[in-house]
């Protein structure tokens, strides 16, 4: 069977440890040199029986054996070095399609796109020396993508590409968005797309001066306007509200309906089986190695990927289905009233907000909805005490754990330090089960908080906010960075937590399957954004739901086999049904 030996670089520590691995490695044993420690240790791949000795022997956890599938023949498509992780497969691009991309955190995705972007060139594992271009398009032989390569080597390929990690354009480019944009465009395509796109408002306004949201949308602006063969967006709906995610994704459609190949990387169940006509589905080992699934309709690739097993590869990436429960009717059973406000009032610059009366019960999740500059994160500075009410009393008397919508990592601190500073329990088997496992933290205890990746530092932060003992939990935004599984595995978290403490929650996200899944009842925010909001009384969810929904003009119905909410495509039969009916959210 074939196998890989990975290293995790930032773990391994030998002036630490008693070199473990080479001592009880049985190849070692018999005199080879399976395992040899240098500056860190290194393994012979060819050499590995596949004992797993030595990741158990590891005190850092720094060390995986990972067998592949013994259904994959073939040679990875890129290798970062020894010890590291391996692509197989890549992506085919589609003429006049959008091609998604599915996959954990981890798993090769953003390696994928960036080969096919040009940024990075096939070794087919052979880190070691360089690779003549020939050899890259040989290697490809039959298949759609040795004439990929080839245009791509000739330069007659135009590549468009956004990336995702969007907080790095402010350090390459100063200036205003429209002069950004105008490197892209012309001034008449760029003043059609402000008003598909929603950006006219800040046109003018410098680049640095952005917010989260504002800038994903100029960068992908700038993307659709370079004339381009191939479009790639990485993560496209990071940032944006509901509302902005189905604008972007029309946008991104219209490309392909132009004839244009587009990729696309998203976690967003909903809009990724919006925007796509096949789905790839990358399934692997996180930081060890991902395997690109063959093509598959965009209906099939999201339930597979659900499922957790390829039926025509034979392959089960997953131990379990990712299921979904049906909480449209309400699945607070406890009536208790946990708190309540008056009507609320505040007012910040020009811009005001009025809350509806409102209680909430004990052990329940209010899940908050609306778009960005509606008020949802000034509600929940009120309710947290960080911003005074003009008119209205927050009830005293609630101990309350806030998790920010921004992160900020504290330099040099580490996640143990950080976790133990909150709580005494960190390494009892309650709170590993608890939070920790959930969250997947455990092999990150003794990473630093500001080297940890976006999904990374974000599971850090939801763990630090449950792990305080409080009546009040709130969360703001916490799926952000987070993958598919990530995300349900985190909604569990929250949801046990609550029930475990008699407590109760507000969350506030964008992703309509998230707080689908965690929610209890729902509380809708409406109005214009940046002039005024209004926080409705919180409602069931179908009811919110619908009343969100409607807002937002699109259609919801459950999938029959897996029971994910999906989006109609506007003007099909269904939505047309919906739309006659009032039904918006169908349950």
């Amino acid at each position: 069977m074939a196998r890989i030996a990975i290293l995790k670089k930032a773990d391994c520590n030998p002036k630490k440890c008693s070199h473990e691995c080479v001592k009880y490695c049985p190849v070692n044993r018999t005199g080879k040199e399976c395992i040899i420690i240098e500056d860190t240790a290194k393994l012979a791949e060819e050499l590995c029986t596949g004992c797993g000795i030595c990741p158990k022997k590891c005190p850092f956890e720094a060390i995986q054996i990972v067998n592949l599938p013994h259904q994959l023949k073939e040679k990875p498509v890129f290798r970062y070095g020894k010890n590291a992780f391996e692509l197989f497969r890549l992506p085919i691009p589609q003429k006049g399609k959008v091609v998604g991309i599915l996959g954990s955190n981890g798993i090769g995705k953003s390696t994928a796109i960036e080969i096919l972007a040009g940024l990075l060139k096939p070794n087919l594992g052979e880190f070691e020396h360089k690779l003549l271009e020939k050899e890259i398009v040989d290697s490809f032989k039959g298949t759609e993508l040795q004439a990929y390569f080839t245009k791509l080597f000739a330069q007659s390929t135009k590549i468009s590409y956004k990336p995702q990690y969007i907080d790095l354009i402010p350090k390459k480019f100063k200036g205003k968005v429209i002069d950004l944009l105008l490197k892209a465009g012309t001034k008449k395509q760029i003043d059609d797309l402000s008003k598909e796109i929603n950006i006219g408002d800040i046109i003018n306004r410098k680049i640095e001066q952005l917010s989260g949201g504002e800038l994903q949308k100029v960068a992908i602006a700038a993307a659709v306007l370079k004339p381009a063969d191939l479009y790639l967006f990485d993560e496209p709906a990071s940032y944006l509200d509901v509302k902005e995610r189905i604008r972007v994704a029309k946008v991104i459609r219209k490309l392909a309906e132009n004839g244009k190949n587009v990729l696309v990387v998203e976690h967003d169940l909903i809009i990724l089986d919006y925007l796509a006509d096949l789905v790839h589905i990358l399934f692997g080992q996180m930081a060890a190695y991902g395997v690109v699934s063959h093509p598959l309709s965009a209906k099939n690739g999201v339930n597979t990927y659900l499922e957790g097993y390829l039926r025509d590869e034979n392959i089960r990436f997953r131990d379990r289905p990712i299921k979904f429960e049906n909480h449209a009717a309400g699945k607070s059973q406890d009536k208790v009233i946990f708190t309540k406000w008056p009507a609320l009032g505040k007012k910040l610059g020009t811009f005001k907000l009025d809350v509806d009366a409102s209680e909430i019960h004990t052990k329940e999740i209010i899940g908050i909805v609306g778009a960005n500059a509606i008020g949802k994160t000034t509600f929940m500075k009120m309710i947290a005490g960080q911003l005074k009410t003009d008119s209205g009393k927050i009830p005293a008397k609630l101990k309350i754990s806030y998790k920010e919508q921004y992160l900020k990592p504290q330099k040099g601190v580490t996640v143990l330090t950080t976790l133990s500073s909150i709580t005494k329990e960190v390494m009892t088997q309650k709170y590993k089960l608890e939070i920790l496992r959930p969250l997947e933290l455990e092999h990150l205890m003794n990473h630093k908080l500001d080297n940890l990746s976006g999904g990374e530092l974000q599971r850090v932060a939801i763990a630090a906010c449950l792990s305080r003992t409080a009546d009040f939990y709130l969360l703001d935004e916490p799926s952000t960075y987070l993958d598919v599984e990530q995300r349900l595995q985190a909604a569990r978290a929250i949801e046990k937590v609550i029930k475990n403490r008699d407590a109760a929650a507000l969350v506030i996200d964008h992703d309509l399957l998230f707080i689908n899944s965690v929610s209890d009842r729902l509380m809708v925010f409406d109005g214009v954004p940046a002039k005024h909001g209004r926080a409705h009384n919180i409602q069931t969810v179908k009811a919110g739901m619908n009343h969100f929904l409607k807002e937002l003009d699109i259609t919801l119905r459950k999938d029959p086999t897996t029971h994910r909410p999906r989006v109609n495509q506007p003007g099909s039969q269904k939505d047309k049904i919906q739309r006659k009916q009032s039904k918006f959210y169908e349950d």
